[in-house]
């Protein structure tokens, strides 16, 4: 039986409707849906981008989702587009959000019932409104959303993810720029943002800290530099917690390449006691801002193009119409799975039988580079030199592909060969045997690095690679730890000079298979020690990975050691 086709409306947009909020601030939202006495559930899309772009770039025009029977609202956020009020990221969103739920629930053609959509800022206004429990809420579909203001966001494991707050808060203020009329203004950040990926290079952060035009049209951003440590501060701007009652129905989209990955899959994680059915994790093989077959230097195939919309609509209609769509929405987990270029389903992630392994860093004292003698095996080590190199934060090792956001030129994202890098003798690298079976690798990797330094603070990251038959070594995931928030990132402890210490390090979640014949690849490097002002001169720091001073007692591993898969099943998850 071939299922009906959805009737489709004609569609009337009204501009500039406006929303006035319980403290007097007003917000302005575009109204799209079907024209006459009818009544339609809503779809809320809040935005700080201009409410007439509506992230259509990514997503359906707002119209194709209005001629599916829904009215769309693209409301811009509190301080920007054409609303009233100051904007300050996260601050506001979930009052604001509740209430403009509220709002959009009572207007005329309204049926009462409303969904919200959108990706990355836009994916975050909806878990914020969703923790306020509108009651007319009753579906949301956060797309390449984190799950906290620092840690996942403006910061990862104490380290400040520059390229993209750097980029995000430029972009912001051109706007924040051009809403005030100050052209003079725009222009000068416009071309701040087209240097951006130069200025990483030769000065950081000192550049930024006397920009006259950023301070005064993004002071958050330096509110963000002030508090490194999860502290009170974030915590005022996180999600609120402790609701009782059920979580609303999320339909949550992630990318592989997407820097919020983390974020995508602990929201994921943290709901799922709400019920399976009232949840949905898609992850594709995607970077952030858009969702295709090619990222970085792969293409994944036909089976990697997106069906978000066709998702996102079935979901809705589900929720808010209790009505099944063709085509439907995607089982309760699904998750792409790099090199084999299929899609995964099943009722969670990671698949719960999956086997769980150490693999062990070794080398002979010289893993430098990928000439060096570094290999990766499950036996533990027994008595093996530590391996040294030095870091030099004026020769930085840069990053090819990866995950972050937004702007590829100025924040590498997606696959990418790493073999320019691996002749590099600040890199150490470490390569297992070529795999005498397939094997996939599921979950989330984690590292254990015992290491000292000669600095007072530094960071530490590990990439995890898949080299192929032909030597190209393409990134899968990577992870960094600052050094003083390696026990708490409430509590920073600095490091002392010389001393080792063991760091627990958070590589990242992946699902890739690995064909036999082909080998995994684990790099160990250092980055940028520490945010400074002009004044403060660069230092070289000389590293060590290795084994822990003997004092330290038998109870301690012998060496670092790196979580990922063992070759003795197809189907291998990761340590979480």
């Amino acid at each position: 039986m071939i299922a009906a086709e959805p009737r489709r409306y004609e569609v009337s947009v009204e501009r500039d409707i406006v929303c006035v909020l319980r403290d007097g601030c007003t917000l302005s939202a575009d109204v799209y849906g079907p024209p006459g006495d009818g009544r339609f559930p809503v779809l809320l899309h809040k935005t700080p981008y201009d409410k007439r772009v509506a992230e259509s770039h990514a997503y359906a025009h707002p119209i194709w989702y209005a001629r599916r029977g829904y009215l769309v609202f693209v409301q811009d956020v509190r301080g920007l587009g054409i609303a009233g009020g100051e904007f300050y990221p996260m601050r506001d969103e979930a009052r604001d959000g509740s209430e403009s739920v509220a709002w959009a629930a009572d207007l005329p053609g309204s049926k009462g019932a409303v969904g919200m959509y959108g990706f990355s800022y836009v994916g975050m206004t909806q878990l914020y409104a969703a923790a306020e429990r509108p009651p007319a809420l009753r579906a949301i579909a956060p797309a390449f959303a984190g799950a906290h203001p620092c840690d996942g966001w403006a910061y990862h494991k104490g380290a400040l993810a520059l390229a993209f707050v750097a980029w995000w808060t430029l972009h912001l203020a051109q706007g924040n720029a051009r809403r005030g009329g100050d052209a003079a203004a725009e222009a000068r950040l416009a071309d701040a943002a087209r240097s951006l990926a130069n200025r990483l290079w030769t000065d950081p952060i000192g550049a930024f800290l006397h920009e006259p035009d950023l301070r005064r049209l993004a002071p958050f951003f330096y509110d963000w530099l002030a508090h490194d440590a999860r502290d009170a501060y974030w915590e005022s701007l996180a999600l609120p917690t402790g609701a009782a009652s059920p979580g609303v129905p999320a339909l949550r989209i992630g990318g592989r390449y997407d820097t919020f990955l983390e974020g995508t899959l602990r929201n994921w994680t943290q709901r799922l006691s709400d019920g399976g059915d009232r949840q949905r994790l898609v992850v594709g093989p995607w970077i952030h801002n858009l969702w295709g077959p090619s990222a970085g230097s792969d293409h994944f195939g036909a089976a990697a193009r997106h069906r978000v919309d066709a998702w996102q609509l079935a979901w809705f209609d589900r929720w808010l119409k209790d009505a099944d769509t063709p085509g439907g929405e995607p089982a309760p987990a699904a998750w792409f799975v790099l090199s084999e270029n299929l899609w995964r389903r099943a009722a969670s992630w990671p698949d719960p039988g999956a086997d769980v392994l150490n693999l062990y860093l070794h080398s002979n004292g010289l893993a430098n580079s990928i000439n060096g003698d570094g290999w990766l095996d499950p036996d533990p080590p027994s008595s093996e030199d530590p391996d040294l190199f030095v870091y030099d934060p004026a020769d930085p090792v840069p990053s090819l592909g990866g995950r972050s956001c937004c702007v590829p030129g100025v924040a590498p994202m997606g696959p990418a060969d790493q073999g320019p890098i691996l002749p590099r003798n600040d890199v150490l690298v470490y390569t297992s045997r070529p795999l005498t079976r397939d094997v996939e690798i599921q979950g989330t990797v984690a590292a254990q690095l015992w290491a000292w330094s000669d600095a007072d603070d530094t960071d530490f990251a590990i990439l995890l690679a898949h080299v192929r038959p032909a030597g190209e070594t393409i990134n899968l995931c990577a992870g960094t730890q600052r050094a003083r928030f390696r026990e708490s990132l409430r509590h920073p402890k600095p490091i002392e000079p010389g001393a080792a210490y063991r760091y627990d390090i958070q590589v990242g979640s992946i699902a890739a298979l690995i064909p036999r014949g082909h080998r995994l690849r684990v790099r160990v490097e250092q980055q940028f020690s520490r945010l400074r002002s002009p004044r403060q001169p660069r230092r070289r720091a000389r590293t060590a990975c290795g084994s822990p001073p003997r004092d330290r007692g038998a109870d301690h591993p012998a060496r670092q050691t790196a979580s990922v898969a063992r070759a003795n099943s197809r189907r291998v998850a990761v340590t979480r």
